[in-house]
């Protein structure tokens, strides 16, 4: 997500021709963002990573949610 963040401060910057960005070609804010498409669409797919996330996301919830029927439990026996 920061490059997205990066990709998108460059391209503003060097529309508005700021600083050192007036002279910069446009090629490396494209380039930069090929990348970043190369990286989402493929590589973090190829490496597990998306499905990482998904899985330490979904794991914590369902811990969440044992953790509860537990407590659940005990306060329901007093």
């Amino acid at each position: 997500m920061p490059i997205i963040i990066v990709i998108a401060l460059l391209s503003l910057l060097k529309f508005l021709e700021v600083g050192f960005l007036a002279n910069f070609s446009w090629w490396w804010i494209v380039g930069l963002a090929f990348a970043a498409f190369l990286w989402f669409e493929f590589f973090e797919r190829m490496l597990g990573l998306d499905k990482r996330k998904d899985h330490a996301h979904f794991e914590k919830i369902k811990n969440e949610r044992v953790k509860r029927a537990f407590q659940n439990k005990k306060n329901n026996k007093r």
